[in-house]
């Protein structure tokens, strides 16, 4: 067993904690952690990008378990929807982290900016837009749109990853109607599911350094925990602003990522 500190330094790991903590609260309120958390995972000395997305998943694990028990207790989000989506979702992060292994993400990317840019002018030009639930489906009909947006996000996030957090989020605003905050209640559910999918994955082959994890996941619980109740007390509007703030970091980072990728040809 690994534990990862074997040749990190304090100021090393001072700077995981802060980004596990940052990390933490920007998944509770709107997703896209991933963004602080994985870059400063990677600075360890020695880690490989394989072990630096096990313990990424691993941290990630345990802010969003805390945020989404913040969110159940503060705002009762639906578990009737969630959790179907959650098993859903849990399933397709496990497929999504098989195909990874075999296809590079550098084939997705593109794909994904694109979306992004669609997602953030939708958020931007309809302001009304999450700030109060109003279901556009009902019936069976309701459970089918949320297990498909499970499944297809669930997938990216075992695939790449980045912004699985906003993509839920989002599409739970957009496609089913919830107001931001509600769609950020049941988000953090999902997406303590796509993460447990991604570890059943990893955790067989070794990749995982369970001390350095740990850490990460208490500064992630920190975080995740003054997250969630940030949110509540601030409510959507608050999610609103800060989800479109993450979403142009998301564009920029796999922007970049995609220019590299080109030019490295």
């Amino acid at each position: 067993m690994i534990s990862g500190f074997e040749s990190i330094q304090l100021g090393t790991l001072i700077m995981i904690v802060v980004a596990g903590f940052g990390a933490g609260w920007v998944d509770a309120v709107v997703g896209g952690g991933g963004l602080i958390q994985l870059p400063a995972l990677l600075l360890v000395p020695g880690i490989s990008p394989v072990q630096a997305l096990a313990t990424n998943k691993m941290g990630s694990i345990f802010g969003t378990t805390t945020s989404a028990t913040t969110y159940y207790r503060r705002v009762g989000p639906d578990l009737k929807t969630a959790i179907p989506m959650a098993v859903i979702a849990l399933a397709g992060s496990f497929g999504g982290a098989i195909l990874a292994a075999n296809l590079p993400a550098s084939v997705f990317k593109p794909i994904i900016v694109v979306a992004l840019i669609a997602v953030a002018l939708f958020t931007a030009l309809r302001p009304n837009a999450g700030e109060l639930t109003a279901l556009r489906h009902y019936g069976h009909r309701h459970y089918v749109v949320a297990c498909a947006i499970g499944a297809v996000i669930g997938f990216y996030d075992g695939l790449i990853g980045p912004g699985t957090g906003s993509f839920l989020v989002i599409a739970l605003v957009s496609a089913m109607g919830y107001a931001f905050l509600e769609a950020s209640a049941k988000a953090k559910i999902v997406n303590m599911a796509t993460n447990a999918g991604a570890l059943l994955f990893f955790l067989p082959h070794g990749s995982l350094l369970w001390g350095l994890g740990l850490i990460l996941g208490l500064s992630n619980m920190a975080g995740g925990y003054l997250g969630a109740r940030t949110a509540v007390k601030q409510g959507s509007r608050f999610v609103r602003v800060v989800f479109l703030i993450v979403v142009a970091a998301l564009i920029v980072k796999l922007g970049i990522d995609v220019w590299h990728d080109y030019f490295a040809r």
